[in-house]
């Protein structure tokens, strides 16, 4: 009995060790959490810097504060700070070569803030995923799609793609083509487009709406209308004015061809 006892009181300091390094773990969480929320609801709450930059600050202040907590519960059992760097040291080039890709993530974080190709709310195509991004932090980029999927672009791969932005302007070009028959004006046609669309207080003046021929297909002549609006009308435009057409086009007696069989039948 007495050895058991003696074993037990062996292993005492470890698991007081133990607990310690628990509840140092699980309040430097809390914390990490709750500082980074501090620091983003200030940054936000400041008009002149953008979001992005808060959450990356966020993020950035809570992997600091998770790395020190790192190193005081690696204190709780003895192993001081300065033979952690002794060892991340000699070790740097395993961990180099082990973390390449997340630190690659990291060093994409910090270049996407900086020269901020794309901001948080921004609709963006970061090499073929297209989303509107609610999030940039250290080491991914958030994307939202319009259908509400969400996805994680690591920031190295973000980095290194092609970044199409369609929200970089305040304003966008709305192309819209039409197809008419071709026994129908042509001029006619164009002309109750640019009525359509001037009539239209979203689409701009200038640069003024254009309107061409731009197509003799197999059954329609093609007539391609482009016009400006401001960048969060584009969509709203778009299919308001396809629809608005059409009803101009039904009123004058324009027709729009579609393809269409036509049964041949045969005698004797």
């Amino acid at each position: 009995m007495q050895d058991v006892v003696n074993e037990v009181g062996a292993f005492a300091p470890v698991i007081m060790n133990a607990i310690k390094a628990a509840i140092v773990l699980i309040v430097g969480w809390v914390a990490a959490g709750a500082v980074a929320g501090v620091v983003r609801r200030r940054i936000n709450s400041t008009p002149q810097i953008d979001p992005t930059l808060g959450n990356f600050a966020a993020s950035s202040v809570k992997w600091v504060i998770l790395a020190i907590v790192l190193v005081a519960v690696l204190g709780i059992f003895g192993i001081e700070a300065t033979s952690i760097v002794a060892i991340l040291g000699a070790a740097s080039l395993a961990i180099g070569l082990a973390l390449q890709g997340t630190l690659s993530d990291l060093a994409a974080g910090v270049m996407l803030v900086v020269f901020r190709p794309y901001k948080l709310g921004q609709y963006v195509d970061i090499g073929g995923t297209a989303g509107t991004v609610k999030d940039l932090n250290l080491f991914t980029t958030e994307l939202v799609t319009p259908d509400n999927v969400q996805i994680i672009v690591p920031n190295g791969q973000a980095w290194g793609s092609i970044i199409t932005n369609y929200s970089a302007h305040d304003t966008r070009r709305v192309d819209l083509v039409f197809g008419i028959d071709y026994g129908d004006s042509a001029d006619e046609a164009m002309r109750i487009i640019l009525d359509v669309a001037e009539a239209d207080g979203r689409v701009h003046a200038d640069p003024e709406p254009w309107v061409r021929v731009t197509n003799l297909g197999d059954s329609s002549v093609d007539l391609t209308a482009r016009l400006w609006c401001a960048a969060d009308d584009y969509w709203d435009v778009k299919f308001d004015l396809t629809k608005a057409v059409k009803e101009a086009f039904d009123a004058k007696g324009i027709s729009i061809p579609y393809p269409h069989s036509v049964e041949i039948h045969k005698e004797g």
